[in-house]
């Protein structure tokens, strides 16, 4: 006797395989949908904290900017002071106010240099981090900021290079560093700028003298100090005022964009 088993399994309708294919689709989408929407809110989140980053340097470096045009023009008037003094003066008898502008006209160099701050900005754009902002308007000031930053440096080069020779052999013959080294014991707190502004601020006289007076060429020394004022001015009111501007602009733009103060 035979047994014959028969299953029947009902076949399922095409609109239950439809069903399952959009539920799938639409499983699919939202999934992508999702990860778009987090990867955009982490971007978002990545470009403001960027923003921050920036704008805390660049806002730092545009006080340094300011107060670095500001003791510009203070050392651009000593050297007015020291061509002027060169050319008519007495060399032998010298006033209190001589050795101060002195210093500062023709010895201090690398305070009065200006080295932009892009460490933020050279990490985001070595990492490729500069795609998050989304603004073509911050995209090319960022561009521009880099060449401001590069004409800086390179302009402090040029200033220092032309302190170097002949600035330098000139001080070595014609400054009497013994003067440098009285006041610094009477305030051994201070260097620098602050030192000569101390000493500005006092009463008290340091008795010194140009060295090698005898050898002492008048118009070679004037013209000198004059070309390097000249050099100086055309620092302060091109590439430091360019890199001030631009400065000023991508704050002015980060403020607007990401509210910040």
């Amino acid at each position: 006797m035979e047994v014959h088993a028969h299953t029947h399994t009902p076949r399922k309708k095409w609109t239950h395989y439809l069903w399952e294919f959009l539920m799938l689709f639409l499983a699919v989408t939202l999934g992508f949908f999702v990860e778009n929407q987090r990867e955009h809110y982490i971007e978002n989140l990545r470009e403001k904290q960027y923003a921050k980053e920036l704008y805390s340097e660049l806002s730092d470096d545009s006080v340094v900017a300011a107060n670095m045009v500001r003791i510009r023009l203070e050392k651009e008037k000593d050297m007015d002071y020291l061509h002027s003094y060169f050319l008519d003066s007495s060399l032998n008898s010298l006033p209190r106010e001589f050795y101060p502008a002195y210093t500062i006209g023709a010895y201090l160099v690398n305070t009065y240099a200006f080295e932009p701050k892009d460490g933020i900005l050279s990490q985001l754009r070595n990492s490729g981090s500069l795609r998050y902002f989304k603004s073509m308007g911050l995209q090319k000031l960022f561009g521009d900021i880099s060449v401001c930053i590069n004409n800086m440096r390179g302009r402090n080069e040029q200033e220092y290079q032309y302190w170097s020779n002949p600035v330098k052999p000139f001080i070595l013959k014609h400054y009497d560093f013994s003067w440098l080294n009285e006041l610094r014991k009477q305030n051994e707190n201070a260097i620098g700028l602050a030192l000569i502004n101390s000493y500005r601020q006092t009463n008290r006289s340091i008795e010194t003298r140009i060295l090698n007076v005898n050898s002492f060429n008048r118009e070679e020394a004037a013209n000198m100090i004059l070309f390097f004022k000249q050099m100086m001015v055309s620092t302060r009111t091109l590439q430091l005022n360019s890199y001030i501007i631009t400065n000023h602009k991508i704050l002015e733009e980060l403020r607007n964009k990401y509210d910040l103060n």
